[in-house]
């Protein structure tokens, strides 16, 4: 009897214990995490300064773990300071992990190591064992990559292009400079590669996403998408569509997400959407990088958008009024910690309504090239992609940009495509790329001749000229769905913006994509529909309405709607008519009936589908939730 009794109490007590574990973190759908670069690392070999910082940070910011970086331009941190780093860590609950920068001096254009060099292959090796020693996990920072051009680099490359060489040096320098050392002095360490936000363009530089994911034992994603004007160039929606893509390339191995201060400058929405969208991809963690920006990026009016007090979703009030802590503190805010713990809270009440996230899907081989980021673009007009480095097989439609050209089998995948009743989206780029393959399907060509258009016709004008490729046909043979020229009506010449060409039980459509890609956000609300309605036949739903929003679908019903644009937007989620009753918001009472029905529309003879259509307004860099 005693016995069962303490059995019971004992269980009684793991049950307590596992509950804590389990409530303890202030997230209930994801980790925050915060870098430290081995600047910051090293001061911490002051106690005083350690304690001081961490003070300021830990009060605007609930944080569950910390990377202590060992390494960057050839600072390496000392075991005495990396131990006293990680008891102080442990103590205050924190869980501790390792990192590495493996720079030679960041200034100086981001200088990396030389891989064939003797004495650079020496201290790499070095660098990984010295933090295998201290760590059971670390991430590699995303400078694993080399641009050195030495005289070293360029004898070992000989007939290889820089590609062929770097993608080849890189792969065997991951396995025998860091991760054997790192395993021999450490068997239970876990080695992570963390790939930057600009994938594709990986290869130039030898990350290897075809052998890197199989090889180590994670990967995490860059997820900056900071000022799209500047630098990268890299779209708002990058910031979760690179997720998705890196998940798919090793299901249940991609790690996190991983954010900077870059784009604050315009305002704290910029910096709050690049949080926002990480998660909403259903990552289990994020990085906050770095230590220092958190402590040193102070709260600023400057932060404040103009379109702030009209109700949107990232309020500056809120982030800058001071608060009370679980333990009765008040706190004036005085750092970007406090925006990133306010966005962070915010997003997880929501991520925990969301499934799994869904797309139209569209195969991007390894290594290849051409429309690069093309697909972040069309996830700013509304299109929520998912990108696969294999054919994507069963779906009713699929995306093909030129990258598809790399594959030599790609013709007969999209004939077998054709063949079963489904359909294929290729770009006016791989039309370009292999005519003579498209003209087993379809005699299509994209030359090098260009058109200025600014009059779509019936689906609206341009307040700018766009430049097009032109894409021919011959009558009767294809059919342009939707076209534009200057002007299209009482014109005299017009351009498949759309065209869509039989083949066997199914269709093959050419989306023409404008010399700039920005221009994409410049096609007029109906012809962004139109490439809505057709490439969104795998989705319960669709949306109608401007550029710059985007529409996050998930396969519990659930779908996200986010307006990226200055100003407030009108958008309509459009629905088989007779399939949902109502949309209901997730993060308030809101509920939504749908419209009147219009009347049907004939164009050609074709009468239009019956639909449901349901009305949302929102406010300036703002979203809603919704369960259909």
């Amino acid at each position: 009897m005693k016995r069962t009794s303490k059995r019971i109490l004992l269980l009684a007590i793991l049950a307590i214990i596992g509950h804590i574990t389990v409530t303890a973190g202030a997230y209930k759908s994801f980790k925050v995490s915060i870098y430290v670069r081995a600047y910051e690392v090293n001061k911490m070999k002051d106690i005083q300064w350690l304690d001081s910082t961490w003070n300021i940070i830990s009060k605007q910011l609930d944080v569950d773990k910390i990377y202590l970086e060992t390494h960057r331009d050839l600072l390496i941190v000392d075991d005495a300071t990396l131990n006293q780093a990680k008891e102080y860590f442990h103590k205050k609950g924190i869980e501790t992990a390792g990192g590495i920068t493996y720079t030679i001096d960041e200034s100086n254009s981001f200088e990396t190591f030389c891989y064939s060099n003797p004495e650079h292959r020496k201290t790499v090796q070095e660098i990984a064992e010295h933090t295998a020693k201290h760590f059971d996990e670390f991430i590699l920072d995303d400078f694993f990559f080399t641009s050195c051009k030495s005289d070293i680099e360029i004898k070992a490359k000989g007939d290889m292009s820089w590609t062929e060489y770097r993608l080849k040096v890189m792969t065997e320098a991951g396995r025998n400079l860091v991760l054997k050392p790192a395993k021999k002095v450490n068997p239970n360490v876990k080695v992570i590669i963390k790939y930057p936000n600009w994938y594709d363009h990986f290869q130039g530089l030898g990350f290897n996403l075809e052998e890197g994911p199989q090889l180590f034992d994670g990967v995490w994603t860059g997820t900056e998408t900071r000022d799209p004007g500047s630098n990268q160039h890299l779209q708002n929606y990058l910031s979760y569509n690179i997720i998705r893509y890196f998940h798919n390339l090793r299901p249940g191995y991609n790690g996190g997400g991983w954010v900077d201060s870059g784009g604050i400058h315009m305002g704290m929405d910029r910096y709050a959407e690049q949080l926002h969208l990480t998660m909403l991809s259903k990552t289990p963690e994020i990085i906050l990088f770095a230590y220092n920006q958190l402590l040193d990026v102070k709260l600023s009016p400057n932060f404040r958008t103009p379109w702030q007090g009209m109700g949107t979703s990232f309020n500056y009030e809120e982030m800058t009024a001071p608060f009370t802590t679980k333990n009765g503190e008040k706190v004036q805010p005085t750092t970007m910690a406090r925006i990133a713990d306010v966005v962070l809270k915010q997003t997880d009440k929501l991520t925990q309504q969301l499934g799994n996230p869904i797309g139209i899907k569209s195969y991007k081989p390894f290594h290849a090239e051409g429309d690069d980021f093309l697909q972040n673009y069309l996830g700013m007009i509304g299109l929520p992609m998912d990108m696969y480095s294999n054919f994507p097989k069963g779906q009713k439609i699929l995306l093909l940009t030129a990258q598809a050209a790399k594959d030599g089998n790609i013709m007969n995948m999209i004939k077998e495509q054709l063949r079963s009743g489904r359909e294929v989206v290729i770009t006016s780029s791989l039309l370009k790329a292999i005519p003579e393959k498209i003209a087993e399907v379809s005699e299509l060509r994209c030359t090098d001749l260009k058109a200025i258009v600014n009059d779509f016709g019936r689906y609206g004008k341009t307040e700018r000229e766009i430049l097009i490729p032109q894409v021919l046909y011959y009558t009767n043979d294809a059919w342009e769905i939707v076209s534009a020229g200057r002007p299209l009506n009482g014109g005299v010449s017009g351009y498949p913006i759309i065209l869509r060409a039989p083949y066997s039980q199914g269709n093959l459509y050419v989306l023409t994509i404008p010399d700039d890609m920005g221009n994409l956000y410049d096609y007029p609300e109906g012809a962004l529909n139109e490439i809505r309605r057709i490439m969104s036949k795998d989705m319960d739903v669709y949306m109608e309405g401007p550029s710059k929003v985007g529409l996050f679908m998930y396969d519990n019903q659930t779908f996200v709607v986010e307006n990226f644009n200055d100003k407030p937007v009108e958008i309509r989620i459009i629905r088989e008519a007779g399939k949902t009753v109502s949309l209901k918001s997730l993060l308030d009472d809101e509920t939504i009936l749908p419209m009147p029905k219009e009347q049907p529309s004939f164009g050609w003879g074709r009468p239009s589908e019956p639909k449901d259509s349901f009305r949302i307004i929102l406010m300036p860099h703002s979203y809603k939730a919704f369960k259909y």
